[in-house]
């Protein structure tokens, strides 16, 4: 059974243009992007899916989805054979986008300590000493926040529904 036209409305709003850049981003084309976000609310809609995760991930793996499908379709034509990329390589890039994205929506879950410490460990390479001058702290501190942090990271990509 179909969703209520206002409930897709309200998904478009909140959702619509983070998965328009998902999908920008991965493709590099505005018009296949925009075509992509529609296909994906329509499914959504149509299909009311029962979501126990994040919406917004649901979302992103649709829309992954719905690319892979229109690489693969595109593939099937012979005059499109000659100059397109690998077609490993095109879903290994929208693989570590979507892990991207959704690595970045689990990190803005975390308190503000736990991101903060995690930031500097692993993005910015800050040694437990390094991050404890830059964050004012003690490094014993660094390293329990640093294993609670992982701790509640994995917690929110299961709720996600992040499998690795």
């Amino acid at each position: 059974m179909p969703l209520d036209e206002d409930v897709v409305e309200s998904i478009y709003r909140e959702h619509g243009p983070a998965l328009r850049r998902f999908v920008v981003s991965a493709s590099h084309d505005p018009q296949m992007a925009e075509d992509v976000v529609q296909e994906t609310l329509l499914r959504v809609w149509q299909q009311a899916p029962d979501i126990n995760g994040s919406l917004r991930s649901y979302l992103y793996r649709t829309a992954r989805n719905i690319m892979i499908d229109n690489y693969r379709r595109a593939q099937r034509r012979p005059e499109s054979l000659e100059s397109s990329p690998d077609p490993a390589e095109v879903m290994e890039r929208v693989d570590d986008l979507l892990n991207r994205v959704l690595v970045e929506e689990a990190l803005l879950r975390l308190t503000k300590e736990h991101r903060d410490v995690l930031v500097a460990l692993h993005y910015r390479r800050f040694t437990v000493n390094e991050t404890a001058v830059q964050l004012n702290i003690p490094s014993g501190t660094v390293k329990s926040r640093a294993y609670y942090a992982v701790r509640a990271l994995r917690t929110i990509l299961d709720e996600m529904g992040v499998e690795r």
